[in-house]
């Protein structure tokens, strides 16, 4: 087979990129290379993107191939992604075309087969967290691709629920295969984690993670509040106060906001932003944690929470969407709109240092179900069934 994939998620020279998809793309696209010299790929990359740049994917079964357009800001974006994307698809010959997220286009006037991957559905889902302007145009993507395409992997059994649900498509039409674990958060980090927390400014107080965009979807206003009344809760149940709330990750849109909403929950002084952290430095913020704290409104897979699990941190999660299918019987499940039920959860794992244990060891045994080269090899199934 000839099989093309859409990598522009991949080294995307457009900031705010979602880096849990660019992150999909790459992983599934080395495990593919690594297991199968059998079929040929197509790998498109971003036009913009250098040469250099994608020399890790060389191998004599694959061509690179720059998209001669993109769907950014520029003149006539659709017209001009229909006929140039188009040609340079018509012409590679390919059996079939997957494209890692359902919102990078594949031009409706191409007619070849296609698969696109569903992460999630949250502007449907949760539509009032994100601004009207971008639920408008993640719909309308959505929908054109979700009816093109002649097969469609969910990420999870809830996502594909959600799909079924918004889109009244046909339940074979759907695979669930779900994404891998990267295996990096199992093995010691090469930084050390004295040098981490001194560059983010963490001392010797315990402290609780969060990790992730800081956007109003991972429901930041309410862990706040949540946090706010652990910390006068603890001063009545026994336990030490000395606790920070470490948010580590970039901001995203509403970002910029909750520095002054912090300070204005009188919680401050005790709420540490990273900005964005690299891979290198997850590994000790994770075990240096005391726990770790995921309250999403809605979440397609749950990355994170494995990411916990690998390094052995006990984690609270919110009981909605697919993370409960991700993280079994591994978390502290909360009801993500309720602050009250949020603190007492940090205020029950702050006391019990069993109840931390059991979940660190009942996490190692989770994130062992979840492996990337599984998840090229049923994607590849995917891509066989439609030659």
């Amino acid at each position: 087979m000839r099989i093309g994939i859409d990598a522009r998620k991949i080294l995307n020279p457009e900031k705010g990129e979602a880096i849990g998809v660019g992150h999909y793309t790459y992983q599934l696209i080395k495990h593919l290379l690594d297991m199968d010299q059998e079929n040929e790929y197509v790998l498109f990359f971003d036009y913009r993107v250098r040469e250099k740049d994608v020399k890790k994917f060389s191998k004599p079964n694959v061509k690179i191939k720059f998209y001669p357009f993109s769907d950014y800001k520029k003149f006539l974006p659709g017209a001009y992604n229909e006929i140039l994307g188009t040609a340079t698809l018509v012409k590679e010959d390919l059996d079939v075309i997957h494209t890692t997220s359902a919102t990078s286009r594949i031009p409706m006037s191409y007619r070849g087969k296609t698969i696109i991957t569903i992460h999630d559905l949250a502007s449907y889902k949760v539509p009032d967290v994100f601004s009207k302007l971008s639920v408008t145009k993640r719909k309308a993507v959505l929908n054109l691709m979700v009816n093109k395409a002649d097969k469609i992997i969910a990420v999870s059994n809830s996502t594909k629920k959600d799909i079924m649900d918004f889109f009244k498509i046909p339940e074979e039409k759907i695979q669930v295969i779900y994404s891998g674990f990267d295996r990096r958060f199992s093995d010691e980090s090469t930084v050390s984690r004295e040098k981490v927390l001194e560059k983010y400014g963490i001392g010797n107080e315990k402290y609780i993670l969060f990790l992730g965009t800081l956007e109003p979807i991972k429901n930041i206003a309410k862990l706040f509040e949540a946090f706010k009344i652990f910390k006068q809760n603890c001063k009545t149940n026994g336990v030490g106060c000395d606790y920070k709330l470490v948010m580590a990750g970039k901001r995203g849109w509403m970002g910029k906001e909750y520095k002054q909403m912090a300070k204005d929950l009188g919680i401050g002084k005790d709420v540490i932003f990273t900005g964005y952290i690299i891979g290198d430095e997850m590994v000790p913020l994770f075990k240096n944690a005391d726990f770790f704290v995921m309250p999403s409104l809605y979440e397609g897979f749950g990355t994170t929470v494995l990411e916990a699990f690998a390094t052995g941190t006990p984690a609270i999660v919110s009981g909605v969407s697919s993370i409960p299918e991700i993280a079994g019987d591994a978390a502290e499940f909360v009801d993500p709109r309720d602050a009250q039920n949020i603190a007492d959860a940090m205020l029950k794992l702050a006391k019990d240092e069993n109840l931390k244990q059991t979940l660190r060891e009942k996490g190692k045994i989770q994130v062992a179900k979840f492996d990337w080269n599984k998840c090229a090899r049923e994607t590849l199934e995917v891509y066989k069934s439609l030659k």
